[in-house]
């Protein structure tokens, strides 16, 4: 018999993975762990009602529906990144902003691949895979903020999306190799926007050391985690 579960959310690096799983009302978190241990981690042997996996990879766009060709993803992609040779490209729709994300997944690694591949859904399908800047997207409907800031730090790169209300003001990927320049780009994007950061909470759908949520704190109102 197959032991079946509600939720799983599970994101993807280029040093390891953590999850969520969300079941019978409760939640749990994994904590930050190796690729070494995705076939020896029970959860991943279960199954899924639910299964999202989120890659970070700072290989895409977002589109105005009305301007994407499929046939053009890659020259949309390769207009904004430096695009790995070879890189394949993919888009997923996101109607909630009448766009289309433009990506690549090919980040060094098949990690993404295997936990795809590894955690089903109870019907034995497999998730696609799909950008870490898709998912906070879809988490901006948690926060009840007007101005909503979230963002993720993985792997020397700041993924950060910005809106006003309903509106998106921003939705972007830089490249921080430490946290510190992490924060000047957050607070550059802030100063741009024209938001008030001693007014506003920042969300983070990865985990902060101590250190640096204490450094956030500094500028602004509120700092939470949400994933």
């Amino acid at each position: 018999m197959v032991d079946i579960q509600n939720r799983i959310s599970i994101q993807v690096g280029l040093s390891g993975y953590s999850f969520k799983i969300q079941a019978d009302g409760k939640s749990s978190y994994s904590g930050w762990k190796g690729a070494d241990t995705v076939f020896v981690t029970p959860e991943l042997q279960k199954r899924y009602a639910d299964v999202d996996v989120s890659v970070f990879t700072p290989y895409c766009a977002l589109v105005p529906a009305n301007f994407h060709k499929p046939e053009f993803s890659r020259e949309s992609l390769a207009d904004v990144v430096n695009l790995p040779e070879g890189a394949t490209v993919e888009y997923v729709p996101v109607p909630e902003y009448a766009a289309v994300m433009v990506y690549s997944n090919n980040v060094g690694g098949t990690l993404h691949k295997v936990l795809s591949e590894s955690v089903l859904k109870v019907d034995g399908t497999k998730s696609r895979p799909l950008p870490e800047l898709y998912y906070m997207l879809g988490s901006l409907s948690q926060i009840t903020d007007y101005n909503r800031i979230l963002a993720s730090y993985m792997d020397e790169t700041l993924y950060l999306v910005i809106a006003q209300g309903k509106t998106l003001l921003l939705c972007n990927t830089y490249h921080a190799p430490d946290f510190t320049t992490a924060e000047y780009f957050l607070f550059m994007a802030m100063k741009k926007l024209q938001l008030n950061i001693e007014m506003s909470s920042v969300y983070f759908r990865t985990p902060l050391t101590e250190d640096q949520e204490l450094s956030l704190y500094r500028y602004f109102m509120n700092v939470e985690h949400l994933v």
